[in-house]
């Protein structure tokens, strides 16, 4: 099939609602409405900050900038950008994250942020936002079925950049998922689609981003194997004792000591791809 007769927002489509299906319909937004896991995530951020620093060092702010974050989280990037722009609105869905980046809000006196509930699929321009944005970035939270109508909002709201942030090749959590998901929901794991999904629906759109590859290692610390089981228990979508047993298994082969504490080393290949509005289109 010749690739300029794809629908690459299709593709991407059946891949992410195959990703969705085989995780029995845990959606991210839900996994993250726990405050508590919500805030160990804030917390692993705070044990990979180097990377998070080579993003921020990578974007085109300055003091009169108005940023828009995507996906914000707890605020892994919109606290530290708050610093150093004008202005964040920070688009989270889930409750437990908006929960902590409220929280972070206040501890940092970030009074420059504000804060919008809802899926981006849902945000309204006119009544939500208070656009435009010189920066518009998504990193790492492009989990939207229809990725086209999503990158096209941004476009809409952004004055000048977009900056979209995804995975490349298979994430070390995805090399889990395909290990422990038989055994623990008798069916397949489907992985979301990747960054070449999107490249060719951008060059469809007539966008050309510039884009840079780059690996990232990252860790999670735990105290003990009961403390790992209980963070992994939503991901796994793990409902019963034979499922908390497999889990528990697994974890133990692929946990390493570390002193006191038990880390999961991860790792995946990044890519950044942006464009400038006034010559990326």
């Amino acid at each position: 099939m010749d690739e300029n007769t794809i629908d690459w927002n299709e593709v991407w489509k059946n891949q992410m609602l195959k990703n969705i299906e085989s995780k029995c319909a845990v959606e991210c937004a839900r996994v993250w409405n726990n405050k508590e896991r919500a805030t160990q995530y804030w917390k692993a951020v705070q044990n990979n900050k180097e990377q998070n620093q080579k993003t921020i060092e990578g974007l085109p702010l300055t003091p009169d900038s108005r940023i828009l974050d995507i996906g914000a989280g707890p605020g892994t990037l919109t606290i530290p950008i708050s610093t150093q722009v004008t202005h964040v609105t920070a688009v989270e869905p889930s409750e437990g994250m908006m929960g902590v980046l409220q929280d972070n809000i206040a501890e940092y006196d970030a009074d420059n942020v504000t804060c919008v509930q809802k899926r981006w699929e849902d945000v309204e321009i006119e009544a939500d936002l208070d656009g435009p944005y010189d920066v518009v970035i998504a990193s790492y939270s492009l989990g939207m079925p229809d990725i086209r109508e999503s990158i096209l909002k941004m476009v809409d709201v952004s004055s000048r950049y977009v900056y979209l942030y995804w995975f490349a090749g298979e994430p070390s959590w995805d090399s889990n998922y395909k290990a422990l998901w038989p055994s623990l929901h008798e069916g397949d794991y489907h992985p979301s689609p990747n960054c070449d999904v999107i490249y060719n629906m951008l060059y469809q759109m007539g966008i050309y981003p510039h884009m840079q590859v780059f690996p990232v290692n990252h860790f999670n610390r735990f105290q003990s194997i009961e403390e790992a089981v209980e963070h992994f228990r939503s991901y796994y979508n793990i409902t019963t004792d034979h499922q908390e047993s497999v889990l528990r298994d697994y974890l133990e082969t692929v946990l390493e000591k570390d002193n006191d504490s038990l880390v999961m080393n991860g790792s995946y290949t990044s890519v950044k791809m942006w464009w400038e509005k006034e010559t990326g289109e």
